[in-house]
């Protein structure tokens, strides 16, 4: 279905929360009271304010004290300038073929690095040294790119979450070859509520070398995070994300979001709440012998195998996108604000259409 048609399903449905992405919830009335908390008097722009130190100082003690974070607008932005600022227009960058790089972000990472993206099939979103082995020849050898960065996703896209074991030995591999380990963190909340681990057990004590550090899907308004974990990488970065056009003037609006973000761990509340809701309806869609589970759910992504013509029905009570129309499996994301009541009656009504 394309954009009109999911744009009619939404408009049908608008008072409603769906299931569609975690990006179409709201914003977290905790993020905008600071987003208001901060909008007094003047500042100087671009980073040089109060907001930005101390947001910034909250990254250093949650990923080390050598750690460097940069603030931009989108995910996008996160992804491509973080990878930007560690490789050559001559390297690859290896990732599943299902990760954001390959399938999201328009052709941005060949446009603006330059650089190649060599993908590995997985079935479950999580690739390992065995599936990048395929890409690792050429090397040294002028006629070939050279393989520089691993990405990979926390949580993937289909729901699971790479455990600390995986992503050492991934991050081992990587050094081993003279390689960097990226990590997409656009729901790295959903993976360290999973994982019940704080972020610096399975990011920097796990190896990762820049991680994207995502709080859009997760009740903040907008702003990422683009963190290099290890001394060194971030050399001259700050032109990067200048000449990338992510460079904000009023920045303290981003850093505001993520002071309120992790006071009280308002980050582990929220994703705490959107996996608690996807185990929940995880649970409920496993009763219902017409429908098939797909993945394993671990954070907030439920992907489901159900009758075309009764997902086309459901659509029109609640927004939710196929994932893959061939083998009529479809997408069901929780967020930050579901609640159980949602769960229920989306089981109520799929069971009501089953029926007839």
């Amino acid at each position: 279905m394309g954009i009109r048609g999911s744009l009619r399903i939404m408009e049908k449905n608008k008072v409603k929360r769906g299931f569609g992405s975690d990006n179409n919830a709201g914003i977290h009335p905790d993020i905008l009271k600071e987003i208001i908390s901060s909008n007094t008097g003047h500042v100087i722009g671009y980073g040089a304010d109060v907001y930005t130190e101390q947001a910034l100082n909250i990254f250093k003690e949650h990923f080390g004290s050598y750690s460097e974070t940069y603030f931009v607008f989108t995910g996008t932005a996160a992804n491509v300038l973080g990878l930007s600022g560690i490789t050559r227009s001559w390297n690859s960058i290896i990732t599943a073929s299902t990760a954001h790089l390959e399938g999201d972000e328009c052709g941005a990472p060949e446009k603006f690095i330059g650089c190649k993206v060599l993908v590995a099939d997985t079935p479950d979103g999580k690739i390992t040294p065995e599936l990048i082995e395929k890409h690792m020849h050429g090397l040294d050898f002028e006629h070939h790119s050279q393989p520089k960065v691993i990405s990979i996703t926390q949580a993937t896209e289909m729901g699971t979450v790479y455990t600390v074991a995986e992503i050492t030995k991934i991050a081992s591999f990587a050094h081993a070859g003279g390689m960097l380990l990226h990590m997409d963190g656009a729901r790295i909340a959903n993976a360290a509520v999973a994982l019940n681990l704080p972020f610096k057990a399975f990011t920097t004590e796990a190896g990762v070398d820049v991680l994207s550090f995502g709080g859009t899907k997760n009740g903040m308004m907008f702003g990422e995070s683009i963190c290099f974990l290890k001394p060194g990488l971030s050399f001259d970065f700050k032109y990067i994300r200048k000449q990338g056009m992510q460079l904000a003037s009023k920045m303290r609006f981003i850093s505001a979001q993520y002071i309120g973000y992790f006071r009280n761990d308002l980050w582990k509340s929220n994703a705490s709440n959107s996996n608690a809701m996807a185990r929940m309806l995880d649970e409920q869609l496993k009763q219902i012998p017409e429908v098939k589970v797909t993945q394993e759910v671990q954070s907030n992504g439920v992907f489901v195998r159900m009758p075309a013509d009764v997902a086309e029905k459901m659509r029109d009570h609640y927004f939710f996108y196929p994932w893959d129309e061939k083998r009529s499996e479809f997408r069901l994301m929780c967020s930050w604000d579901t609640k159980k009541e949602d769960i229920e009656d989306f089981i109520r009504i799929l069971k009501k259409e089953l029926e007839k």
